[in-house]
């Protein structure tokens, strides 16, 4: 019997050794020092300073600028010359020509100048009055730019261009919060199954202590303090591996996180994930049907190539719009000096002081002009096929999510039975110990089959959020709006 006793007390002091440094390795985040990061807030610090999600929001920045820069085609346009010319102690010519030309968005172009001439060699076609002359008319295009030009061309595709930005920038944000969302739900499944396996060392460590007094008394047999000993052990390895995972799953949620300047932010040791945001949510086929609407008609790939056949619209009048002649009129009204008199809006003088010009030219093969308008068809039937193919995908990536969705929902009510079955087998095979009718290792491997239907739960529970996240994904639509 001595010998017993100091077998079991040589088992006291290693136990005691054992449980002091499991605590040291596991020791839990004091209540007072936790700070909770939820998804939502997640999300904000994500938007903010991230790098990609700037990136994003300079695709909008640069086709607003490329807009800007389209829309300088129609910007007037002032040109002023001056040319002099001597030679051999003579002037042969002094001339002062100044322009300004203002295109309209409609096609004519309105022109006004000055000019002024002198010189005893200078061409008569260019002489003027002694004040100068000055000028004002416009140039109207009766074939080719009547009814669509390079510049009109140019700003309506710098237009469509605008909103394939917002549809980029859109896609862009979507992806980073959706491989943030699957990031945070891995950090919040290892934190819980952390928790799991933490709470069934102590129930372990516990019950060594309770066995350990038993075979002190005499009640069991030494042996069974080697098989509590066992199971913490094994639960401790189970628990190292769980921290092995959190700490891992924190680094990646830390490659999120971003402060101003592109400066990379650390996850402080206090700062837990959220634990209440795991409930699962009925979506209705109502709802269903609702996300599917608005994802083909929002949906960020659809959204470009609508919008690329848009712009092939336009590319199509304009090659139309080559087959035509290029047909111009112009028309000036003179005047001397730069001034503007009453007598310039007279009949009289609009009759006999102008200038009128007319130009033709016309390619007669337009081999270059029917090539670009049936390039262009060709594109067009590209682009439906594309559209039709990427509305379909679009669609299955949508209906795969929402089958997901309704089988977690599904498998996740079927494990928490299972879990609530484990629980009371493992409640009943404790009160069947106390009773002296089970045995350690029973109770032990009830316990185990807990464990293990409640980290199941967890890791099904996770798989749900990141379907929801993943449907929301599919239909385009903001993954924080969930």
């Amino acid at each position: 019997m001595k010998k017993l006793q100091k077998y079991s007390l040589l088992i006291y002091i290693l136990v005691m050794g054992l449980l002091t440094a499991i605590s040291a390795k596991a020791q839990p985040v004091t209540p007072d020092s936790v700070q909770i990061l939820t998804l939502k807030e997640f999300y904000q610090l994500i938007l903010q300073h991230h790098p990609v999600a700037s990136q994003a929001e300079l695709l909008t920045e640069q086709a607003k600028q490329e807009l800007r820069m389209a829309r300088g085609t129609l910007d007037p346009v002032f040109n002023s010359k001056l040319s002099r010319k001597e030679f051999g102690g003579k002037e042969y010519y002094t001339t002062w020509t100044n322009t300004l030309r203002i295109p309209t968005w409609f096609g004519p172009e309105i022109r006004a100048g000055f000019d002024k001439a002198q010189g005893q060699y200078l061409n008569p076609e260019n002489k003027t009055p002694e004040n100068g002359l000055s000028y004002a008319g416009i140039s109207v295009p009766l074939g080719q730019g009547l009814f669509i030009d390079e510049r009109r061309n140019t700003i309506q595709q710098a237009r469509l261009a605008q909103d394939i930005a917002e549809a980029d920038r859109v896609k862009m944000i979507n992806k980073l919060l959706l491989e943030a969302t699957k990031d945070y739900r891995d950090w919040q499944l290892y934190y819980n199954t952390m928790l799991v396996y933490r709470e069934s060392l102590e129930l372990a460590a516990f019950r060594l202590s309770a066995v350990r007094a038993r075979v002190w008394e005499g009640d069991l047999a030494a042996i069974d303090t080697v098989e509590a000993l066992t199971e913490v052990q094994n639960r401790d390895v189970m628990l190292q591996e769980a921290l092995l995972d959190y700490n891992n799953a924190r680094l990646r949620i830390s490659q999120h996180l971003w402060a101003e300047n592109n400066v990379p932010l650390e996850l402080e040791a206090q700062t837990i994930p959220s634990v209440t945001d795991t409930e699962t949510i009925v979506l209705s086929t109502e709802r269903m049907q609702q996300v599917l609407e608005s994802a083909r008609t929002n949906h960020p790939d659809l959204r470009k190539v609508d919008l690329k056949g848009q712009q092939l619209t336009f590319e199509r009048r304009m090659a139309t719009n080559k087959l035509l002649p290029k047909l111009n009129a112009d028309y000036n009204v003179l005047q001397r000096d730069f001034f503007v008199t009453p007598e310039a809006f007279e009949e009289e003088h609009l009759g006999s002081n102008y200038k009128l010009g007319a130009s033709l030219s016309i390619p007669l093969f337009m081999r270059e002009e029917r090539g670009k308008l049936q390039l262009t068809k060709v594109k067009q039937q590209h682009n439906t096929l594309e559209l039709a193919h990427t509305t379909r995908a679009v669609e299955n990536g949508i209906l795969a999510a929402y089958n997901e969705w309704l089988s977690l929902e599904n498998q996740i009510a079927l494990q928490e039975r299972m879990v609530d079955n484990a629980r009371t087998l493992r409640n009943g095979e404790l009160t069947r110990f106390q009773n002296g009718e089970s045995s350690l290792f029973l109770i032990n491997t009830r316990e185990m089959k807990l464990m293990e239907a409640q980290v199941k739960l967890l890791n099904l529970k996770a798989k749900y959020a990141k379907a929801r996240a993943q449907l929301y994904w599919a239909a385009g639509s903001l993954v924080a709006d969930e």
